[in-house]
């Protein structure tokens, strides 16, 4: 069996964003990442300064450790990061899927890997110019390649500002056929500090209304609720 580079596995908690928000969830995160976004909440999976902490775990260990977690409960497993389709994931999945497990993955379509069109639901979210990183779109189009098969395909993206803002509309153009879920920035990316719930309420009305007065109906707007409820510690 393979092993992964593994940051954390834990769960079951709530999916606090995007297209399965609120469904309970194992998560599976990966160490590292070929991008470092200005904003990133994640970075104990994302910079090689935390790899001593990371784990090369048995694909084995880590279905065993998500059947323990989820007391042997089929619900969905997902896979996050980091950027987890640096790793392979094709045995997880298949060992999961047996069991009646459902996997979901999101990653920002940077690096496509055949086991893409193995899963339940596939998030591709690609980073706005806040990020500081620059999307590579053929890269994005071969994930969306290997990702035929998989049950559901959808695109994510964080908006911060208004440059992000017109950027998500550029790629809701170039992508029209991708259900497109948009949720406000979160820029308190240290853990150990106390999120404002108001600061997020405001950024949320504001997106909310921002697409409203420009009548552009397509996106779903959700807040993250991870943040809101337990701060940085759990996102996604």
């Amino acid at each position: 069996m393979s092993h992964l580079r593994i940051a954390e596995i834990f769960g079951p908690t709530i999916q606090g964003e995007g297209a399965l928000i609120g469904e309970p969830t194992v998560f599976v995160r990966t160490g590292g990442c070929d991008y470092r976004c200005a904003w990133c909440d994640s970075l104990h999976a994302v910079d090689t300064a935390y790899r001593h902490t990371w784990a090369a775990m048995p694909t084995i260990a880590i279905w065993e450790e998500v059947q323990r977690l989820s007391k042997g409960n089929p619900l969905t497993v997902s896979l996050s990061g980091g950027n987890p389709a640096i790793q392979d994931f094709t045995q997880l999945i298949a060992l999961g899927h047996a069991k009646g497990y459902r996997f979901a993955c999101e990653t920002q379509g940077s690096i496509a890997k055949p086991w893409f069109g193995d899963l339940d639901t596939l998030v591709l979210s690609p980073k706005p110019p806040s990020s500081k990183e620059v999307v590579n779109w053929a890269a994005f189009d071969a994930c969306l390649m290997a990702a035929k098969g998989a049950g559901t395909i959808v695109m994510k993206i964080v908006i911060f500002d208004d440059a992000d803002y017109a950027w998500a509309r550029a790629a809701a153009e170039k992508y029209p056929d991708l259900p497109l879920y948009l949720q406000p920035g979160n820029l308190e990316v240290d853990p150990a500090v106390a999120v404002d719930p108001q600061i997020l309420a405001d950024k949320l009305l504001w997106l909310v209304e921002k697409t409203i007065q420009d009548s552009w109906f397509a996106p779903r707007i959700l807040p993250q609720l991870h943040v809101l409820l337990w701060g940085n510690k759990r996102g996604v």
